[in-house]
């Protein structure tokens, strides 16, 4: 798979007929994509559990809600940590020490390093229990079989502070078709 031809970066806005109840609504953050599968986290999925209750050191510097998010349904006992670094620039390998870039200001932390040694870098950041992954050839099937919708990210993504608003608001900001189906009702036969 070229660079191009990657996802990474990019968003998966679940379509209204995807049923699986894990990916039900889902705006998932590709944070890798490539020949052997792929790999994100579900933006749009917080969980009762404060950070300061998991990862007292990060708590200050996490985003409202200051809450864990359920990253998919990968490895729920283990935790990614996703930040915006403002001054991300364009250099793929520029930022601060503890953050790789995904796709321009967005970017992994090492949740294992100081967090005092990001604190002043970070615009923003979201702690995610878990992850949602795919086999190799496993998402693009799922996108050509109508499953998911591939869309641009904007950092305020990552940090959205009504994150049950995120998929109505990633959708109807499209300027497509696919603006409409933010409207879709969360149960059509009440309609």
């Amino acid at each position: 798979m070229t660079e191009a031809s990657s996802l990474t970066g990019r968003l998966l806005v679940a379509t209204p007929a995807l049923a699986d109840p894990n990916f039900a609504r889902a705006v998932v953050l590709l944070l890798d994509h490539d020949e052997e599968g792929s790999l994100g986290v579900v933006l749009n999925r917080p969980t009762p559990v404060n950070v300061q209750d998991i990862l007292e050191p990060w708590a200050a510097l996490a985003g409202e809600p200051g809450v864990v998010f359920q990253g998919g349904p990968v490895s729920l006992e283990s935790a990614l940590g996703v930040a915006v670094v403002p001054s991300g620039g364009g250099e793929p390998d520029s930022g601060p020490l503890g953050w790789r870039r995904v796709s321009g200001a967005i970017g992994l932390i090492d949740l294992d390093a100081p967090p005092a040694l990001l604190a002043g870098e970070l615009g923003s950041l979201r702690i995610f229990a878990g992850y949602a992954g795919w086999g190799a050839g496993q998402l693009e099937d799922e996108v050509e079989e109508g499953a998911w919708y591939v869309v641009d990210v904007e950092p305020g993504d990552v940090s959205c502070p009504a994150p049950q608003l995120l998929w109505r608001s990633v959708l109807r900001r499209q300027r497509s078709e696919l603006a409409l189906v933010a409207t879709y009702p969360d149960d059509p036969s009440l309609n």
